[in-house]
């Protein structure tokens, strides 16, 4: 059974030969520079100018040679956004930090013995939120600018021929996220209640800007690609940032506008939404949106036990990460204990198809290559239907 077949089994949550293994196909599911290279020295390869997925969060897809060696199943493709279009070219040296202010405005420091930029500037977080036009008035970026897309079918194409499955993603972050991006977090938590209508119409112009990338990316890929990606950070380690009530009110209606476009214009593809922690309460609202695949399992998270998401969930969406804890076992744990949380969670998620394997979360800096190949070894090994 190749890539192909094995995930989209997966996907019809049957049982294919062996759980798929993703690494690298979503800017959720990666791998940082420094972790790879470190990889790449273990594994004796030389070491390579990175493919940048997301600069922001300094993550790479591997060489395809690594890809290959280890067994991935998936393949993403990334058109350019703030994350990844140019970045270097546009930072300005601030003596001990980087600077970088990307096409929303945001302002990002990178620290020189840093591992990723922080965003430092919200550009509406001071300004008169009360004022009539000041959405509309704002220098929003254009989403489809068609140089955000070029030469992404030609590699959509090849991977469709290695009998891959093909990944790719959105504009930006969510619409919780990017409210509190634009706003800032304090105010984005309260916007809804200050300014109903402004923050109504902040929320809905990034659902626009969504729609209308979607609508031209979909237009250049939507035949050759299987899987798109969006998603918005919800959960904590013990709950949620806004209450679920407060998500469906605010939020989740100009969700579906978005999710109803894609559905639309690519009818075949699955559609996998990311929140990070406790996003219990939330997953039927996402299956009711139309959400085919949730990603991660955030095992640690209060409420994200695996089995018992498995048995209450695992016959409507297919679960997309929590092969291993990357909070504390892959950076700090034993070889033995990498082992034992990877087969703890497979056998928890696996049973009946509808599991695609990888770690909670992208493999940071810290992570040794020892306890990535430990990782490995435990999928083939456990992984096994």
């Amino acid at each position: 059974m190749n890539s192909r077949e094995r995930i989209l089994k997966t996907l019809n949550h049957e049982e294919p030969d062996h759980v798929p293994f993703d690494l690298a196909g979503t800017t959720w599911t990666g791998i940082t520079n420094t972790a790879c290279q470190n990889l790449r020295k273990y594994l004796g390869k030389d070491e390579t100018s990175p493919e940048w997925s997301d600069v922001i969060q300094q993550i790479v897809v591997p060489p395809e040679e690594i890809l290959d060696k280890l067994g991935v199943d998936t393949r993403g493709v990334f058109p350019l956004t703030s994350h990844n279009w140019d970045v270097y070219s546009k930072l300005n040296d601030r003596g001990k930090y980087f600077e970088y202010v990307d096409e929303w405005s945001f302002t990002h420091h990178f620290p020189k013995n840093g591992y990723w930029f922080s965003l430092v500037k919200n550009p509406m977080k001071e300004v008169n939120f009360e004022e009539e036009d000041i959405v509309a008035d704002f220098n929003w970026p254009c989403p489809s600018n068609s140089e955000r897309f070029a030469g992404l079918r030609e590699k959509a194409i090849k991977i469709r021929e290695l009998d891959k499955v093909v990944i790719t993603k959105g504009f930006c972050a969510g619409l919780f996220e990017m409210h509190q991006r634009v706003r800032g977090m304090e105010n984005a938590m309260v916007d809804p209640f200050l300014f109903p209508v402004n923050s109504d119409k902040l929320v809905g112009k990034l659902a626009d800007l969504k729609i209308e990338f979607w609508d031209a990316l979909l237009d250049e890929v939507g035949d050759v690609v299987d899987i798109v990606g969006e998603g918005d950070d919800y959960g904590t380690q013990q709950s949620q940032l806004i209450s679920p009530e407060h998500f469906r009110e605010h939020y989740k209606p100009h969700f579906i506008r978005v999710l109803k476009l894609i559905k639309k214009k690519a009818p075949h593809v699955k559609l996998m939404f990311h929140s990070c922690g406790n996003v219990r309460s939330i997953i039927p609202d996402l299956i009711e949106m139309g959400v085919d695949i949730l990603n991660p399992v955030h095992v640690t998270a209060a409420g994200m036990e695996p089995f018992q998401l498995k048995k209450d969930f695992g016959q409507e969406i297919v679960f997309w990460g929590g092969g291993v804890d990357t909070q504390k076992v892959l950076p700090s744990g034993l070889i033995q204990e990498v082992k034992d949380d990877v087969k703890r969670n497979i056998d928890a998620l696996a049973p009946g198809g509808g599991f695609v394997f990888s770690a909670v979360h992208n493999i940071q800096a810290e992570v040794p290559p020892e306890n990535i190949m430990a990782m490995h070894s435990a999928w083939k090994e456990f992984g096994k239907y």
